[in-house]
C-alpha cells in the first residue's frame, strides 16, 4: 500500500515471525502511512499477501529460494539473502518508495535487515528490533544512521511484553516518517539548500575545529563535524562518495596514525581518499597524529608496554606516536592527497598537533613533528601548497589560517 503521507518498508522473515511484522504493519497503517512487505524467510512460504516475495530476493541475488532450501545450509541462505535485499532495497530507493524501513529479528535476521538498510541514504528513518541490539552493533549500524532498539525477549510470538516494545518501535519510526514530512512541507519552497562541509574533530583538536566552524558557518555555510573515532571517519568517507559533501576541511586525520599502528579508531586504509576521487576543495591538517588510541590499559597490546602513554579516561589510553612513525604517517598523509584531483591545501601547525603535543604537555615532541614535516615536504607534490603556521592546532591563529584558505579555494570553485 502506497501512501501520500509517506512509504514505509517492511523487511522480515514471514516464515518465522509473520504475525510480529502483521501486528507492526498495522500500526503503521494506522498511522496514516503506506507499507511495502518484503518477505525474506528461506524455509517456507509465510502464506502471507506480500509486495516482494522471498522468491524475488533470492533471484536478486543470483539463486533461487528452491536451491537455497536444497542446500538447507543457513549461513549460505544469510548471505543470499542479503545480497538480494540490498539489492531491491536499491532499486527501491531509486524509484523514490522507501520513506522509512524497519526490520526485526536474532542474529540472522538482523544481518539481513542490516544490508538493506545500508542501501537506504542518511537521513531516511531506519529502525531494527533486535536481539543483538544490547552488544555490538557496528556491524549492523556501519556507517548508516540506524537506530537499533533491544527486544529484551526474543521474537517469538506477540505477548505483553512483546507488543508494548513492537508498538513503540512502530510508532517511534512512523513519527520519524511522519516528521521528515512534516520539515519538507515546512521548508520554504524558494529557500536553497547550503553547501555542506565535513569537518573532523577529535578532543584535543576540539578549540581550532570550534573557531573553523563558527567561521565557516557564518559565511552561510552547513558544517558537518564527524568524531574522528574510525567509525567518523568512515562516514565522512561515505557521504562525499555520495555527493553529499561538498568540501572539507580535515583537521584531525588522526585516524591514519591508528591505521598504522594498530589502534582502536582506525577508519581504515582509504580514509582522505574520497576527497581526492570527488575533486572537492580540501583544506587538511595533521591533528592528533601524536597519538593511537587504544581501551583500558590492560588492552593495551604487550609489544608498546615500554611506550610514552596518556590516560585519557578510564577507557581511553592514549599512546605517543614515534619518530619513525610520524615520518610514515607523512609520507601517507602526502600520498592521499597527491591523489587529489580538486583544490587542496594542507596546514602544518609548528608549535604543536593536539592539546598534549604543545610546550610543556605530556605528548610534547619537536622531533617527531618536524619527522612528520620532513617526510611531508620529501613526498607532497610540489603544487599543493604546505603552508606551516608557528603556533600549535588550537590556536586562534591556525584556525584562522585554516578557515581562510578554504573559503577562499571554495569560494573559488563555486565561480567556476
Amino acid at each position: 500500500m502506497i501512501s501520500l503521507r509517506g512509504t514505509v518498508v517492511i523487511v522480515g522473515a514471514l516464515d518465522t515471525k509473520g504475525v510480529e511484522f502483521r501486528f507492526v504493519q498495522e500500526i503503521l497503517q494506522k498511522q496514516g502511512l503506506g507499507t511495502l512487505l518484503i518477505d525474506v524467510g528461506v524455509l517456507e512460504d509465510s502464506g502471507m499477501l506480500v509486495d516482494i516475495t522471498s522468491s524475488d530476493v533470492a533471484v536478486a541475488a543470483g539463486t533461487t529460494i528452491e536451491q537455497l532450501r536444497f542446500w538447507n545450509d543457513r549461513g549460505r541462505a544469510v548471505t543470499a539473502m542479503s545480497e538480494g535485499i540490498f539489492h531491491i532495497v536499491n532499486r527501491l530507493v531509486q524509484e523514490g518508495k522507501v520513506d522509512g524501513i524497519f526490520g526485526m529479528g536474532g542474529t540472522a535476521g538482523t544481518t539481513v535487515v542490516a544490508s538493506a538498510m545500508k542501501a537506504v541514504p542518511i537521513g531516511t528513518p531506519k529502525l531494527i528490533v533486535s536481539t543483538v541490539a544490547s552488544g555490538n552493533t557496528r556491524p549492523y549500524v556501519g556507517v548508516k544512521d540506524v537506530t537499533m532498539m533491544y527486544s529484551v525477549v526474543d521474537i517469538a510470538g506477540l505477548n505483553r511484553l512483546s507488543r508494548t516494545i513492537l508498538s513503540n518501535a512502530a510508532y517511534a519510526l512512523g513519527g520519524m516518517v511522519l516528521g521528515a514530512a512534516s520539515e519538507a512541507l515546512a521548508l520554504d519552497e524558494h529557500e536553497q539548500p547550503k553547501t555542506t562541509i565535513g569537518m573532523t574533530m577529535f578532543g584535543v583538536t576540539t578549540p581550532c575545529v570550534t573557531k573553523v566552524r563558527e567561521i565557516v558557518e557564518a559565511r552561510g555555510y552547513d558544517v558537518l563535524v564527524f568524531h574522528a573515532t574510525g567509525a567518523g571517519g568512515l562516514a565522512m568517507e561515505a557521504l562525499i562518495d555520495a555527493g553529499f559533501i561538498q568540501g572539507i576541511v580535515d583537521i584531525t586525520t588522526t585516524e591514519l596514525a591508528d591505521e598504522l599502528v594498530g589502534g582502536i579508531f582506525s577508519a581504515g586504509p582509504e580514509r582522505l581518499e574520497a576527497g581526492a576521487r570527488a575533486g572537492i576543495p580540501q583544506v587538511v591538517s595533521v591533528g592528533a597524529l601524536d597519538m593511537v588510541n587504544f581501551g583500558s590499559p590492560d588492552t593495551v597490546p604487550a609489544q608498546f608496554q615500554d611506550r610514552l602513554f596518556y590516560q585519557h579516561n578510564a577507557t581511553t589510553t592514549l599512546m605517543r606516536t614515534t619518530t619513525l612513525e610520524n615520518s610514515e604517517l607523512g609520507r601517507v598523509l602526502a600520498g592521499k592527497l597527491n591523489g587529489a584531483k580538486g583544490p587542496v591545501v594542507l596546514i602544518f601547525p609548528l608549535g604543536g598537533v593536539s592539546l598534549l603535543d604543545r610546550k610543556g604537555q605530556p605528548f610534547e615532541g619537536n622531533e617527531q613533528r618536524a619527522a612528520l614535516l620532513t617526510s611531508i615536504k620529501q613526498n607532497l607534490r610540489t603544487d599543493i601548497p604546505l603552508i606551516e603556521v608557528e603556533q600549535d592546532i588550537n590556536d586562534e591563529a591556525v584556525a584562522e589560517a585554516i578557515a581562510e584558505h578554504f573559503l577562499r579555494i571554495i569560494g573559488s570553485e563555486m565561480k567556476r
